[in-house]
């Protein structure tokens, strides 16, 4: 993942996001709040209610001095997704893994 562009493609295939997905974070934020419920059709990958889905990403350090600004909006859409879950009663249901 090179830009903003590069890391939507990217989640937008390896998670199946669906065709309108928007491409941006406020998207991101709503496929990804929805992978413990497959009849959403937000992605393809999905959790059981009350498992976790590990977001392993691999080259995170070269990831990072290329694109900070995009990397700490991934880190606090990810703790959002969480924290609104958390709020609405549930448990949180994204790690994210980050391998140098």
């Amino acid at each position: 993942m090179t830009d903003e562009s590069s890391f939507h493609a990217e989640f937008q295939r390896a998670l199946g996001f669906p065709a309108f997905y928007g491409r941006n974070m406020s998207a991101w934020v709503d496929c990804m709040g929805y992978v413990d419920d497959p009849s959403a059709g937000m992605s393809t990958v999905s959790v059981t209610p009350g498992e976790v889905l590990v977001l392993h990403i691999e080259n995170a350090g070269d990831f990072k001095r290329r694109c900070p600004d995009l990397w700490l909006s991934f880190l606090e859409c990810a703790a959002f997704v969480n924290w609104r879950r958390i709020d609405q009663g549930g448990v949180a249901m994204l790690s994210v893994s980050a391998y140098a």
